[in-house]
């Protein structure tokens, strides 16, 4: 098991919504929940209303359709759904976890709840609408929430198909996604050039640069932000390993977790929509959502947070 894995384990024992990992999915409709749940913030293109703690599957939910390896990650995504979060974003390169996303979402029950997000990464007009079709059928659905082409590859091309699809009532949402700061102002650019609904973009207290102008210009221009990488990998668990939670962060901000600081300063900034941070664990997953709750840092505060991982 990961390092950062045992340190966030002993780093969540303190949190009263944690107290009772047997039973989670029952907690999440209690006392932690009764002031308001998830705030949910508007998809611009549409006005839609999103939460904004979703939940990404890169590596996590690269399992076999086994009984056995899918058990806890129905539960995580039970936990999800139970405390109000809808995305589930997945990816055709992230090994077969669009496949297992599309089953768990199936043995749940939740297709109606859930706001399906894939991407397409192949090159070629046909190459890209076939990956597209393999994703209906890997996700068992009819209409696919987002599709976002990947890292950009191909990008004018999958795009026009991306259209294409939207205009025949497919797909809801189109985009774009990278994950590494390098490829921002490329990101930019295709956002200025292209009509997109959404782009997806890392963002965390360790790697900040989307700050500077892509976020300002989504929110500028109406696109909504899904935000990847928050925990930097788990490598910012590792900064405040067997450090406590500072006081003042419970008492202004709500914050019973490093996890929770890490993911509210994120939500912090300005244009972000909704940030889908990656677990297999059911105990992650509840106290992920109760980042997504109560109040959320100015910039000040922010600034606060950034200075307990320097």
């Amino acid at each position: 098991m990961p390092a950062h894995a045992l340190s966030r384990r002993r780093l969540l024992q303190h949190s009263a919504v944690l107290a009772a990992a047997a039973g989670i999915a029952p907690l999440l409709p209690g006392s932690a929940w009764a002031a308001g749940g998830l705030v949910s913030r508007k998809i611009p293109s549409t006005g839609a209303s999103l939460p904004i703690i979703g939940l990404g599957t890169s590596q996590t939910f690269n399992v076999s359709l086994a009984p056995d390896e899918l058990r806890p990650l129905l539960e995580v995504l039970n936990v999800m759904v139970a405390g109000g979060a809808q995305v589930i974003d997945t990816a055709p390169s992230y090994g077969n976890a669009e496949a297992v996303s599309g089953e768990l979402v199936k043995q749940s029950g939740s297709r109606d709840k859930v706001f399906l997000a894939t991407k397409v990464s192949a090159t070629g007009r046909d190459a890209g609408l076939a990956q597209i079709e393999r994703s209906f059928k890997a996700l068992q659905t009819d209409m696919i929430d987002l599709i976002q082409v990947h890292n950009l590859q191909d990008t004018t091309t999958q795009l026009a198909n991306l259209r294409e699809l939207k205009a025949k009532g497919r797909i809801r949402y189109i985009g774009v996604t990278h994950y590494r700061e390098a490829a921002q102002d490329d990101l930019l650019a295709v956002l200025q050039k292209e009509k997109v609904d959404f782009v997806q973009v890392n963002l965390s207290v360790g790697a900040r640069y989307a700050e500077k102008r892509l976020l300002p210009w989504c929110a500028d221009n109406g696109v909504a932000v899904l935000i990847n990488r928050a925990f930097q990998a788990g490598d910012l668990f590792a900064q405040v390993k067997g450090k406590a939670v500072p006081e003042w962060l419970a008492q202004e901000l709500d914050i019973t977790s490093w996890a929770q600081a890490m993911l509210k300063f994120v939500l912090g900034a300005k244009g972000v929509t909704t940030v889908i941070p990656a677990t297999s664990n059911p105990r992650y997953a509840a106290d992920n959502l109760l980042a997504g709750q109560g109040r959320m840092p100015d910039s000040g505060q922010r600034e606060r947070i950034a200075e307990l991982f320097a």
